[in-house]
């Protein structure tokens, strides 16, 4: 089983939209099986006494424009250095998130940037930018590249 675990900076926009896209890839593709996904954040701005904030609305929205599937009770979770032992692949959403992901993990070839499976470059923050369609559809085309690239593995 490959297990990969998302991440960006508040786990509300970005990297839940990562875990639903790549489970939706996975269903389709028959997979499910094979795979075990979540998400996380680097930061604790969205989790409160352990209890994290759900996925921000226009991040639903727009996965549910796509018709893409995912738990409106999905709540935010904080990245800890014992995920290290719990997955295969940490993949972020930019450099920022690329270097608290290297504080918090042991820095190896776990971690990845998720564009970086389709020719460069990160995945530009909705929260500030406002742009969930411009976020959405490089997050799509990062995880049809990362799901090709395992598959070339």
């Amino acid at each position: 089983m490959i297990k990969i675990c998302f991440v960006c900076h508040g786990n509300i926009c970005r990297s839940p939209m990562a875990e639903f896209i790549f489970k939706a890839i996975v269903k389709r593709n028959g997979a499910e099986s094979d795979f075990y996904i979540e998400s996380r954040a680097t930061h604790t701005d969205e989790i409160w006494n352990e209890t994290g904030s759900r996925i921000y609305p226009p991040a639903q929205k727009i996965m549910s424009e796509k018709h893409i599937p995912f738990d409106y009770e999905k709540r935010a979770k904080l990245l800890k250095q014992n995920d290290y032992e719990h997955f295969d692949y940490f993949i972020g959403m930019d450099k920022e998130n690329l270097r608290f992901m290297q504080r918090i993990l042991k820095n190896d070839g776990k971690i990845h940037l998720l564009l970086d499976f389709a020719g460069g470059g990160n995945v530009s923050d909705p929260w500030y930018s406002g742009d969930f369609e411009t976020a959405f559809s490089d997050i799509y085309r990062g995880c049809e590249a990362l799901w090709k690239a395992l598959q070339n593995e």
